[in-house]
């Protein structure tokens, strides 16, 4: 199944860039480029891509405002936001995940990093870099917006013991493999445990999960987290 893609940034030279190397894999393929904000948020609704490449810093509507303009459509549910930005210490980087990104990448991964992160966000998980897990910890989840999240206390406790442990291994940043190998269970159980988490407290995909663990008090952030 190929992977529908829309890149939403200013500079055309990037967009190019990205749509020459995207293209180039057999399993996606660009459906459409923004040339700002607004832009993004109009398109996504007319192709509804698998995954929209979002730049913060744009004219019109920045990133941050167009993710939360396309995540706030239910009919767009099925679209995730994957940020590459030059500055993964922004304050908007918390902003946006706050909005519904999935994830967050540098302008300088490599284009291995790019394709696989795309992959990464199109199944429905989280893509934090280290960058901007410690950004999100530190600006955001340490002074969490209690008005959003009213509700959640009480299905957060509608969690089981086992998808309460996995859901907060995962907002320390652990991958399902390493969740895995902590309680002795196949990665594919730690997926499924993770699922069933996400849809008992309403969240989009496992970076809003995390974002829930954290605003519920489920975790506390750690003052000098590195990941």
């Amino acid at each position: 199944m190929t992977i529908r893609v829309l890149l939403a940034d200013d500079q055309a030279l990037l967009r190019a860039t990205f749509r020459i190397l995207i293209d180039s894999d057999e399993d996606l393929t660009v459906v459409a480029e923004a040339a700002d904000g607004q832009e993004a948020v109009d398109l996504t609704a007319a192709h509804r891509p698998d995954v929209v490449i979002m730049d913060i810093r744009m004219p019109n509507l920045d990133g941050v405002k167009a993710t939360a303009a396309i995540c706030d459509r239910p009919e767009l549910a099925g679209t995730h936001i994957l940020v590459l930005t030059t500055f993964e210490n922004d304050e908007n980087v918390a902003k946006a995940v706050r909005a519904g990104a999935s994830g967050f990448l540098g302008k300088g991964v490599s284009p291995e990093v790019l394709l696989s992160g795309i992959r990464t966000v199109a199944a429905g998980d989280s893509l934090l870099s280290p960058a901007a897990t410690r950004t999100l910890i530190t600006r955001f989840l340490a002074t969490p917006d209690t008005e959003d999240f009213l509700g959640l206390p009480d299905a957060v406790k509608a969690l089981t013991d086992r998808e309460r442990e996995v859901t907060v291994l995962a907002a320390h940043g652990r991958s399902n493999a390493e969740i895995a190998d902590r309680l002795v269970v196949s990665p594919l159980t730690v997926r499924s445990h993770i699922q069933r988490a996400m849809i008992k407290v309403g969240a989009r995909d496992r970076a809003q999960l995390v974002v829930i663990a954290y605003q519920s008090g489920l975790v506390k952030p750690r003052p000098h987290a590195d990941s």
